[in-house]
């Protein structure tokens, strides 16, 4: 055997062990990988995680016991809002688990509400996102000579009666209405949302991810 043949069979032994060692790496790592995706917890949706559905009973968010149905009478015009929970009206399930079910609850003089926004009422009440659409804080504080809706993390402020226009702060957009109806003297959601709940992932934002 000469030397030229001798450095081609080298040459082949050390190419061959290379690519062995490289796909046994390489499986290790897919390996790795699923076993990983095996371990990570799976979002589970339990029914207080649940999305809010048309014929949900909206209840007070506050307060502790039994959850308390609103109803119609208990919203006066010119009061703060209150904040609400969607509640499945067969389970009785209060979707609480969820900070996107977090809704806004206030009465006008039918009158002051925009053509718009009075189509989706009952009798100058509205219900709205509480999800603020800058970062998705929780709008949870009244302007009384504003009659309007703050969100305390960067002062986002929302005119409910004019379908959420942003008055003041940096949302870039209203939150969303949800459409009311009544039954049995209580509110219900008569629809789903009106639009995108909270923060609008951009384009670019996308891309990133």
């Amino acid at each position: 055997m000469d030397e030229r043949e001798i450095r081609l069979r080298t040459s082949r032994r050390r190419l061959f062990l290379k690519t062995a060692i490289g796909t046994g790496i390489g499986l290790s790592l897919v390996s790795a990988f699923y076993v990983g995706a095996s371990l990570r917890p799976k979002a589970e949706v339990t029914p207080e995680k649940e999305p809010l559905k048309p014929g949900d009973l909206l209840v007070y968010a506050q307060g502790g016991g039994e959850p308390k149905p609103i109803r119609l009478e208990d919203l006066k015009p010119g009061d703060p809002f209150v904040l609400a929970y969607p509640m499945d009206p067969k389970t009785k399930v209060v979707k609480s688990g969820e900070a996107k079910n977090t809704v806004l609850v206030v009465r006008y003089a039918p009158e002051a509400l925009s053509p718009e926004v009075a189509q989706h009422a009952v009798e100058g009440i509205v219900a709205f996102s509480a999800v603020c659409t800058h970062l998705g804080c929780i709008v949870s504080q009244w302007v009384a000579d504003k009659q309007a809706g703050l969100c305390p993390c960067h002062g986002g402020t929302f005119d409910f009666a004019h379908g959420a226009k942003v008055i003041a702060g940096p949302p870039p957009r209203p939150v969303p209405q949800l459409p009311l109806k009544v039954e049995n003297g209580v509110l219900v959601a008569a629809g789903e949302f009106l639009g995108e709940i909270g923060v609008k992932a951009s384009a670019g934002q996308c891309r990133q991810v």
